[in-house]
């Protein structure tokens, strides 16, 4: 059996399909999705633009993860859940995008940026937390991060577009 074929074989279940047909059940999981990526995308956006010393430039960068990190944490756990079962609705069409498989390549990278971030660059922000200028490496995640995550919502729009 193929992935392709689990795909279909998945979108086609009894569940896929009760969940795709039901007008409440596929509204409030696609509300759902959003305003998780809202809050998402919002709580990345205030921190990578502190990173490149742009919007909340007064507020140390390790108080600002601090306050949103479990915002952060709780809308991913949210909007993963939401899309996992966005994706049963239409599997095989979202396997035949190239569009999908651009956003699932930079949520990997974008995910891979982060550990990056908090396994090396981040353990040293009590030292650059309060100075002037941040280190390189704090900045150039900032700049990727911003990058992948637009990507990421620039190819997810595009999927409902390019089958």
């Amino acid at each position: 059996m193929t992935f392709y074929d689990l795909a279909r074989s998945l979108e086609r279940s009894g569940f896929s399909a009760a969940l795709r047909d039901s007008n409440w059940g596929y509204a409030m999981l696609i509300t759902a999705h959003v305003l998780a990526l809202g809050i998402f995308l919002g709580t990345v956006l205030l921190v990578d633009l502190r990173l490149i010393r742009r919007g909340v430039i007064g507020a140390p960068v390790s108080d600002l993860v601090e306050r949103l990190l479990p915002w952060t944490r709780g809308a991913f756990a949210l909007m993963a859940v939401s899309g996992v079962l966005l994706f049963c609705t239409e599997a095989a069409k979202c396997y035949e995008s190239a569009a999908f498989r651009i956003k699932i390549a930079l949520i990997i990278l974008a995910g891979a940026n982060i550990w990056i971030f908090h396994r090396k660059t981040y353990r040293d922000s009590a030292v650059w937390d309060e100075s002037a200028s941040l280190p390189v490496r704090a900045r150039v995640a900032g700049i990727l991060s911003l990058l992948l995550w637009m990507g990421a919502l620039t190819a997810g729009r595009a999927v409902g577009y390019n089958y």
